[in-house]
């Protein structure tokens, strides 16, 4: 996504923040909102990634691990990296069984991708490349600023909201107006929701096009994906259940559909993905067994 759509959607979180702060605290709130909007924007745009990081509890993936996963696991990052043409991403781990991944960064210089556990666990290591290259393209075409500075203000956005509630809006003669602090309370977080999803869900698309490139075969990602979905339903990811502002980062929804917070979709249908995938590997000539030079040859069984 392009720098001009990535200011337009911050634009329009900040009136939404400062939207919120008029109503709270008339005038004198709005222009609090819009100071703290403000620095918040600037904040996040150099700290972002750290703060989704640390929010779904990702943990680095140092480069002398002794987990034999874990090392085989960078080790296929730098080489998809390598043939995307980036730099080398840090590699993150995120202890949870439900098998998912993100990438976040605000250029290619200063990205980091991670993947649960459940992930590595659950999907052979071709499927992890496939995932990963997807992650990689975000990368490339710049996704992952937009996707973790919305993820900030919007999960900012929603406690504002809870915050209206206790000491929202008053009507003209300064009596507590709880019915429009309910409003907004339920409103505002729903409007983030319409914010976040007009980052469109082509970028998955392309993202997963490119990411079929980037690791040779798209049938790897086809797969992943299935098994994604399946293991996303059958496991809760704790740390994305509590910041559902975050779901929209990952590669597939982490938010297994038990509360109110799957009320927006922020990823196309993956059926619809997979056909393109499958597509695009038909006119590319692959077959799910083809592996280019830089993947492992193996194409089932757990990790060595």
């Amino acid at each position: 996504m392009g720098t001009a759509k990535t200011f337009i959607l911050l634009a329009m979180l900040t009136a939404l923040f400062m939207g919120i702060g008029y109503l709270i605290g008339g005038g004198t709130g709005m222009l609090i909102a819009f100071g703290v909007a403000a620095a918040m924007n600037v904040f996040a745009w150099w700290n972002s990634d750290k703060i989704v990081l640390r929010m779904q509890g990702a943990q680095e993936v140092p480069l002398d691990t002794a987990n034999p996963m874990l090392r085989a696991f960078r080790q296929d990052v730098a080489r998809l990296a390598e043939r995307a043409g980036l730099p080398e991403p840090k590699v993150y781990i995120i202890d949870t069984p439900q098998p998912n991944a993100f990438a976040t960064g605000r250029d290619p210089n200063n990205a980091a991708v991670a993947a649960t556990t459940g992930l590595l666990s659950m999907l052979t290591r071709e499927e992890v490349a496939g995932v990963m290259a997807h992650e990689l393209a975000h990368v490339e075409h710049r996704d992952t600023l937009t996707m973790t500075v919305t993820a900030t203000l919007a999960g900012a956005i929603g406690m504002l909201a809870n915050f209206a509630m206790f000491f929202g809006p008053r009507d003209s003669e300064g009596r507590p107006n709880p019915i429009l602090g309910l409003a907004i309370m339920i409103l505002a977080p729903l409007a983030a929701g319409l914010v976040q999803m007009a980052i469109s869900r082509s970028r998955e698309y392309v993202a997963d096009a490119r990411g079929g490139e980037i690791c040779g075969n798209p049938l790897w990602l086809a797969s992943a994906l299935e098994k994604i979905e399946r293991g996303a339903r059958a496991q809760i990811n704790p740390y994305a259940e509590r910041s559902p502002a975050m779901a929209h980062m990952y590669i597939s929804n982490p938010l297994n559909g038990r509360g109110p917070d799957n009320f927006f979709s922020t990823h196309p249908s993956t059926a619809n993905r997979v056909e393109a995938l499958r597509r695009l590997a038909g006119e590319m000539g692959v077959t799910a067994s083809r592996a280019p030079d830089m993947a492992p040859r193996r194409t089932a069984g757990p990790w060595g």
